[in-house]
C-alpha cells in the first residue's frame, strides 16, 4: 500500500512542477513584494492546511516576516495595502476561502490562492484570487477494494507548493539585494 502511495504521491507532485511552474514564479513575485517592501506576508490555512503556517513561522528555515492572517480570537489582523495574503484550501470551490479572498479583494489586498481546481463550479477561488495555484489534489490517490478511494494528502501537497513558493521568494529576495 505505501509503495501504491509513493508512487501517486510522487507523480503528483510531478504534475504540480510541470503544470504550475510559472503560476508558482508569478505568485513568488507577488509575495517577495511585502517583504521587499514594508509589508508583511499574511498566511491563512483552512483546517488542517493551517499547518503551513506553522512551517512558515516555526520551521528550521522560517519566512521572515510571516504572520498568521487571523489573531487566536479568530479576528483577521489590520492589513495594509503593502501586505500579501497567502491562502491556502483543499478546493476551489470551498465557501469559506472564497468569501474569505472576496474579502481581501474588497479591502485591495494581493493574495495568492493556493487550492486543488475544481472544473465547472465558477467563479472559484482562482477566479478570486490575483494569482492561483493549483494543488490538482481533486481525489484521494489510492483505490480501495471496495471502490472507495482514501490517502488525501491535502498538507502535504501543500507544503510541496510553500517550499516551491518559499525558495522561489528567497532567490528573488538574493537577487533583490544583489542588485542594491
Amino acid at each position: 500500500m505505501m509503495k501504491i502511495f509513493t508512487t501517486q504521491l510522487t507523480g503528483h507532485l510531478n504534475r504540480i512542477l510541470d503544470q504550475e511552474e510559472l503560476n508558482i514564479e508569478d505568485s513568488a513575485r507577488l509575495l517577495a513584494q511585502a517583504l521587499i517592501g514594508e509589508g508583511t506576508l499574511y498566511i491563512y490555512g483552512h483546517q488542517e492546511l493551517h499547518g503551513i503556517l506553522f512551517e512558515a513561522k516555526n520551521s528550521s528555515e522560517p519566512l521572515d516576516r510571516t504572520e498568521a492572517l487571523f489573531d487566536n480570537n479568530g479576528v483577521m489582523k489590520k492589513l495594509g495595502q503593502e501586505d500579501r495574503v497567502l491562502l491556502f484550501s483543499y478546493r476551489s470551490t470551498d465557501s469559506d476561502s472564497i468569501s474569505l479572498a472576496k474579502t481581501l479583494t474588497e479591502m485591495g489586498i494581493a493574495t495568492v490562492g493556493v487550492s486543488a481546481v475544481i472544473k465547472g463550479e465558477e467563479p472559484g477561488l482562482q477566479a478570486i484570487t490575483d494569482f492561483h495555484i493549483d494543488t490538482k489534489l481533486r481525489q484521494p490517490l489510492i483505490p480501495g477494494d471496495d471502490g472507495e478511494r482514501y490517502g488525501y494528502p491535502a498538507l502535504m501537497t501543500s507544503l510541496y507548493v510553500y517550499h516551491a513558493l518559499n525558495f522561489t521568494i528567497k532567490e528573488i529576495l538574493n537577487e533583490y539585494e544583489e542588485e542594491l
